[in-house]
C-alpha cells in the first residue's frame, strides 16, 4: 500500500505538556468565553449579562507554551492581557447535561489570553468580528495541564497576575458568572466537542497593557503558574 502523498509537509501536532505524565495533550480546538467575570465586564463598558455565556475562538497555531519569549505581534499598539483557567476536554461531549460535564474534563492549565485590544475596538466600534484581536499567532498562551485526579475540579480560588513583579489581576474562581460545567453544557449544545478541545474560561478584573521587554507571571491555586516573555 502507498503511504498517503501531500503537496506540502501537514502542520505538527501541537501538543501541550501534561505535570506527571510523559505523554503530551494533543489541541483540537481552542474556544474562549467573554466576560465572564462581573468586574471585568464592568471594566470593559459592557453589561453584566446572565442570559448566557457566548464564546469566540482561537486557533492552534495561536498556541504557545509557558516559558516561551514572544514578539510582540504585528499590526497593534495596545497588547494586552487576560488571565484565565483553561479546562481541557478528555473525552467527546454533545448534547451534556451540566452534571454530567466534569466526567468529560481531562484536566486544567493557567492561560493568557493576549489580545491586540486598539483592533478588537475598531472592530466592536463597527459591529464586526474580533478575530484581528484576538485569533493571532501566539495569542492562546498556556501552563501545563494539571489533570483533574491532582487537583479536582477548582470551583474556588485565587487567580492572579503579575507584570514585572506588580500584581494587575487577582480574582477567585468563584466569582465566575458561569461555571465550567454550565459552560461546557451550552457550547455543547451548538458543537460535537471532543477530547483535545479547551475552554478559556474567562478572566477576572485588571486586564491592561503590556510591551516589547515585559515579563508575566500568574498563578492559579491548585491548577498551576505560567510565565511569558514579550522580547525587547
Amino acid at each position: 500500500m502507498n503511504e498517503q502523498s501531500f503537496q506540502f509537509d501537514p502542520p505538527p501536532v501541537v501538543a501541550i505538556p501534561v505535570a506527571g505524565q510523559a505523554a503530551k495533550y494533543p489541541v483540537r480546538r481552542i474556544f474562549c468565553v467573554g466576560r465572564n467575570y462581573a468586574a471585568h465586564a464592568k471594566e470593559m463598558g459592557a453589561e453584566v449579562d446572565r442570559t448566557a455565556p457566548w464564546y469566540f475562538n482561537k486557533g492552534r497555531d495561536d498556541v504557545v507554551l509557558s516559558g516561551s519569549t514572544i514578539p510582540f505581534p504585528p499590526a497593534t499598539h495596545n497588547l494586552h492581557h487576560e488571565m484565565e483557567m483553561v479546562a481541557a476536554l478528555g473525552t467527546d461531549a454533545f448534547q451534556i447535561e451540566e452534571e454530567e460535564v466534569l466526567q468529560a474534563v481531562f484536566g486544567y492549565a493557567c492561560g493568557l489570553d493576549l489580545t491586540r485590544r486598539d483592533l478588537q475596538a475598531a472592530a466592536k466600534e463597527k459591529s464586526l468580528p474580533w478575530d484581528f484581536g484576538k485569533n493571532f499567532e501566539q495569542a492562546a498562551v498556556v501552563s501545563s495541564i494539571t489533570p483533574t485526579a491532582q487537583c479536582g475540579h477548582p470551583a474556588a480560588g485565587l487567580i492572579e497576575l503579575s507584570v514585572n513583579g506588580q500584581v494587575r489581576q487577582s480574582g477567585d474562581l468563584s466569582q465566575m458568572i458561569w461555571s465550567v460545567p454550565e459552560l461546557i453544557s451550552y457550547l455543547s449544545r451548538f458543537y460535537h466537542l471532543k477530547a483535545g478541545d479547551l475552554i478559556y474560561t474567562g478572566t477576572p478584573q485588571g486586564v491592561g497593557p503590556i510591551k516589547a521587554g515585559d515579563h508575566l507571571t500568574g498563578r492559579i491555586a491548585g491548577v498551576g503558574k505560567i510565565e511569558l516573555y514579550i522580547a525587547s
